[in-house]
């Protein structure tokens, strides 16, 4: 198994747990922040040109490091998240001196641990990068809810300040890449708090703070979503692959019309003069045979082709269903499908790679309908006209 394919593998285990096991404390440290962390390790560790193994080792620590917040306190998490790893790793056979490099890259994350292995440098900062961008405030506020929680507490606001000035002046980011990259943005953060923490908060500066969250918020979104160019271009596909199935419909519908008026004029007329006119018979039989073959093409086009109706939970942890068809879930309780949707809607990339998906299912529909229907007018044609010449010959024979 490649390192790809593992990390493929990794990934579905990782969004399973967070599916099955909730933890409805957790305000930042989500499937989403993991899903971030992973990105930003990637990123990085293609800057420093990382080895096939170190890279894997890497992202695998990534996807792993915060799992360990779904089966306990936040205390600890990070030793429950590296056996949790381990356990799994060693279940899909990788060697043991593999298994302890993420295990220990996951350990370092650790408040005050030596990081002395650059996997580890990169996974600490991609951890805490947020801390050197702009939506750095708006972060702090799910860390600081997520702490309430945890501790079942409310925090002050001024103690919190002074929690995360302290923090903030003793981290260092480990690689150069953040540093350069991020510590002029982490002092404007640090600095900013600072002037907050010097004056009691009167209720103008509170609305002027919401708004900088809101504001920071909005920014966020954006960039978690698509150009709308994409989502245009998604939409007009879609619509068109909809229009040109629709058009085939009513091809095949002119195509069954037109052959059973035919056949049913043949039966009503033709049939009883046969006896009469035997040197008809084999032009009867010709276009009986064409009206026929071309109804049956033109009923294969519209008939419609249903799934099982079922997905299972291994298909949507890796991500290989499309919820947007019907014919995929129209089985399935409507418990399994919220779930399901849910799961496509937290996540853009399965939720976009499931609009592609559609197109593609709906491109291969609207080929086998035209396949058919073109197979359909070609037999009419050519039929109708040897049919008519039949009959022509026919007569002259008389």
């Amino acid at each position: 198994m490649s390192y790809k394919e593992a990390l493929q593998k990794i990934k579905a285990k990782v969004t399973g747990d967070f599916v099955k096991a909730p933890n409805p404390g957790l305000h930042f440290h989500t499937l989403l922040h993991t899903k971030k962390v992973v990105k930003r390790a990637r990123k990085i560790g293609k800057h420093y040109k990382l080895e096939k193994q170190p890279l894997f080792i890497l992202l695998a620590a990534a996807w792993f490091h915060d799992v360990g917040y779904l089966y306990g306190k936040s205390s600890g998490h990070e030793h429950r998240g590296a056996e949790i790893a381990g356990s799994y790793l060693k279940g899909e056979s990788f060697g043991a001196q593999l298994i302890d490099s993420v295990k220990n890259t996951i350990r370092a994350t650790i408040v005050g641990s030596k990081m002395e292995d650059l996997s580890a440098q990169i996974l600490c900062d991609a951890d805490l990068y947020h801390l050197g961008t702009k939506v750095f405030f708006k972060q702090n506020n799910l860390v600081k809810k997520e702490w309430e929680d945890q501790l079942n507490e409310r925090i002050s606001s001024k103690d919190w300040q002074s929690q995360t000035i302290s923090f903030l002046e003793s981290h260092q980011f480990q690689t150069t890449y953040c540093q350069e990259k991020l510590t002029n943005q982490k002092q404007k953060n640090l600095q900013r708090l600072k002037d907050k923490s010097k004056t009691h908060p009167d209720p103008e500066k509170h609305k002027e703070d919401l708004m900088d969250v809101q504001a920071e918020k909005k920014s966020a979104l954006k960039m978690k979503r698509p150009e709308r160019g994409i989502e245009t271009m998604l939409r007009i596909t879609s619509s068109n692959h909809q229009r040109l199935s629709d058009m085939a419909d009513n091809k095949a519908h002119i195509m069954i019309t037109a052959n059973s008026i035919i056949i049913s004029v043949m039966i009503s007329i033709l049939l009883r003069k046969l006896e009469d006119n035997p040197n008809l018979t084999i032009p009867t039989i010709i276009l009986l045979t064409v009206c026929v073959s071309s109804m049956v093409f033109g009923i294969l086009s519209t008939r419609p082709s249903l799934p099982k109706g079922i997905f299972s939970e291994e298909q949507l942890n890796s991500r290989k269903v499309n919820l947007l068809f019907f014919g995929n879930f129209y089985k399935m309780d409507l418990a399994s499908y919220d779930q399901g949707m849910r799961v496509m809607m937290d996540d853009s990339d399965f939720l976009y790679g499931s609009m592609i998906r559609d197109i593609h299912s709906q491109g291969n529909v609207l080929g086998k309908k035209y396949q058919h229907l073109r197979l359909a007018y070609s037999i009419f044609m050519f039929g109708i006209i040897t049919s008519v010449v039949a009959f022509v010959l026919a007569s002259m024979i008389i």
